[in-house]
């Protein structure tokens, strides 16, 4: 007994820093879309409804799995809402920018792309992942520095969406800007000094590009772009959070593109 501790224990050190999913939905999502789950952690007890698909879809791929009290799940948890359920997953693996313009091409749509200028909290990363599959964008964009990446957080903020959107992680987002501009995609930025949405025409290959919190887009991006686009606003406040503005800008880029 003491010695299958000291393993749980270790296996728990060693995959701290690991890519793991947590939540009964983000699992099933992942094991659905085709990622590889190499190991599943399972609150011992009674399991009844989405648990029970879990471990079918463990059974399917044929996953190894572990039962383990809830207090060591805690512990392992990088959310602080496992569910009973934590997946650790081969490496998260980035696209390429020509991979989402391939995305674009096969499905006949002119390209749709969300481009994040610095996103630091991992639920907004996971809930804008969550709007671009929504409203169709072909893909994601964030910088290599100074912004969060692929994290157990974002991906159960996406509620499974990161598994169907493909990310792009970038080292210069004014270069990409400019590699893109070369494929014909037009650029707005958001930024509350801008024109209202809903008098730009966004329609065609476009870039909607999205500034960090507090700070917005930097001022090298939002030179690079084509045009900048406010959201209307009647209250007192100035400014809405940015995974708001990027779901509320989305939309009505999807408003024009289908009318």
């Amino acid at each position: 007994m003491r010695r299958d501790t000291d393993r749980t224990h270790r296996e728990i050190r060693e995959e701290s820093g690991s890519d793991r999913i947590e939540g009964r939905n983000a699992v099933i999502e992942a094991f659905r879309s085709g990622r590889t789950v190499e190991r599943l952690y399972i609150q011992s007890g009674p399991r009844e409804g989405a648990m029970n698909t879990v471990l079918r879809e463990a059974d399917k791929h044929g996953t190894t799995v572990r039962y383990l009290p809830k207090d060591k799940l805690d512990k392992m948890s990088e959310t602080g809402r496992h569910q009973g359920v934590i997946a650790v997953l081969s490496a998260y693996h980035y696209a390429e920018l020509e991979d989402v313009m391939d995305r674009a091409r096969q499905k006949g749509e002119d390209p749709f792309l969300l481009l994040l200028d610095g996103i630091e909290d991992p639920h907004n990363l996971g809930a804008i992942i969550r709007t671009a599959n929504l409203v169709g964008a072909h893909g994601v964009i964030i910088p290599e520095n100074r912004a969060v990446g692929i994290t157990a957080t974002v991906v159960k903020a996406s509620a499974g969406a990161v598994h169907y959107t493909p990310v792009v992680k970038v080292t210069n987002m004014v270069r990409t800007i400019e590699q893109l501009k070369k494929e014909g995609l037009w650029f707005v930025c958001a930024d509350m000094d801008g024109t209202a949405m809903t008098q730009l025409n966004m329609r065609g290959p476009i870039g909607l590009v999205i500034g960090a919190e507090g700070n917005g887009v930097s001022r090298l991006v939002r030179e690079n772009c084509d045009m900048v686009a406010s959201i209307p606003q009647k209250g007192e406040i100035d400014s809405l959070n940015a995974s708001v503005a990027a779901g509320v800008l989305a939309y009505e880029i999807l408003r024009q593109r289908t009318q």
